[in-house]
């Protein structure tokens, strides 16, 4: 009977929003709220492009509609309790970000609202209280919100135009972009639905342009993190060098979760099949084959006293510990597994690095050793180096 009544209630309460939003559009008033209201109808019809083009071109005409629409969207999202109402808000504003540029007037709005809590998209306190399985809906709600959060905080995650130079500024940027992005599809990921979600039309419509826009991130995330690969054996300091592998470890792990949703996402029908990007998977074996050798390459520069040391270097994991004999024995910088048998600690770096390894060879007495690796490029099939006499593309 409390259920029944609280359904009942919220639709009531639906009702009056849109007769509220239909009296002040006949009182002169600016007819934001009421697009917003009619646009978030609480029935099961998908969001219809007409409310989106209608808020595109007020935008255009009337800059102050932007900061109606943000007090409207905070109003119409922390009211609600009806997760067709919240979704469909949601879709509206994806939209909106979608369509608008970066530095646009809405966009400023929308920061400026968020930023003193009159939008509160994450952490969301949203709750259903108008289905039959209230948790899964208020769950995906919840994701799809933090997602946008994320979405509106990102200035730009485009490469600028012309060819990628060599700077420690432009390895910098690119970094920072890369862990954006991680960060993003993880994101995406974290929306998959569940229970009875998984199934219903107005989900599957959201999650079309939620994959969509993934599939624009993954792109841009596969081209830079060759750029990334390609530069990490000339990174300027110790720490930028540990970001950079930090980086690429994470991509090999979230490249197998995002192989899985994508074939989840398939599997449902979300998207044709032909849309959805190959997703490059690298080896583990050539995550610890980097992980030994940036230990060796550091230890070697060493000695000019201009780079940071593994061992006093505060983002490194390595730790050392002292034997029987008093010696000290230094541990991997990275643990892949924390489950690995002690047996696996007695194999050197060169045994894991047979097949891609150039042994380090001497050019005189008073010259410094090198060492010359082999690396290979799962995303473009090629293999790189980190000696500048050798090409990249062997």
């Amino acid at each position: 009977m409390t259920k029944s009544f609280q359904q009942a209630f919220n639709a009531l309460k639906e009702h009056t929003c849109l007769s509220y939003a239909k009296i002040a559009t006949m009182g002169g008033l600016c007819n934001v709220d009421h697009i917003i209201v009619k646009a978030t109808a609480p029935n099961s019809s998908p969001l219809s492009d007409k409310y989106v083009h209608q808020l595109l071109r007020l935008f255009a005409i009337s800059p102050p509609c932007c900061r109606a629409f943000s007090l409207g969207f905070a109003r119409r999202f922390g009211k609600t309790r009806s997760w067709r109402v919240a979704l469909k808000c949601l879709l509206l504003l994806h939209r909106l970000l979608r369509s608008s540029p970066e530095d646009s007037l809405f966009r400023t709005e929308l920061l400026i609202n968020r930023s003193n809590g009159s939008i509160s998209l994450y952490p969301c306190n949203f709750r259903d209280v108008s289905s039959s399985d209230p948790e899964s809906f208020t769950a995906f709600i919840r994701s799809y919100a933090r997602l946008l959060d994320e979405i509106s905080n990102e200035d730009n995650h485009r490469r600028r135009p012309g060819p990628p130079d060599n700077s420690p500024e432009e390895i910098g940027r690119v970094l920072e972009v890369l862990e954006q992005i991680q960060s993003l599809i993880d994101r995406v990921i974290e929306c998959k639905p569940t229970g009875v979600t998984a199934r219903n039309f107005l989900i599957q419509t959201a999650m079309k342009h939620i994959i969509r826009d993934s599939f624009v991130c993954y792109t841009v995330f596969k081209n830079d993190i060759v750029f990334l690969l390609e530069n990490m054996f000339q990174m300027p300091t110790y720490q930028c060098c540990i970001s950079a592998f930090s980086v690429y470890k994470k991509a090999a792990l979230q490249a197998d979760q995002l192989y899985e949703f994508y074939q989840w996402c398939k599997l449902m029908g979300v998207c044709g099949c032909y849309e959805y990007p190959f997703v490059d998977r690298i080896p583990l074996l050539q995550i610890q084959a980097l992980e030994s050798f940036i230990n060796g390459m550091w230890e070697i520069k060493d000695d000019d006293g201009d780079h940071q040391s593994p061992s006093s270097s505060p983002l490194s994991s390595t730790a050392e510990k002292v034997g029987d004999e008093g010696e000290e024995e230094r541990q991997p910088l990275i643990k892949l597994n924390d489950d690995d048998d002690d047996d696996d600690d007695d194999d050197s770096w060169e045994d894991i690095l047979e097949a891609s390894v150039i042994n380090f060879s001497s050019h005189g007495s008073e010259e410094k050793e090198e060492w010359r690796i082999q690396v290979y490029n799962p995303f473009d099939g090629k293999y790189v180096s980190n000696d500048p006499n050798y090409p990249w593309g062997l």
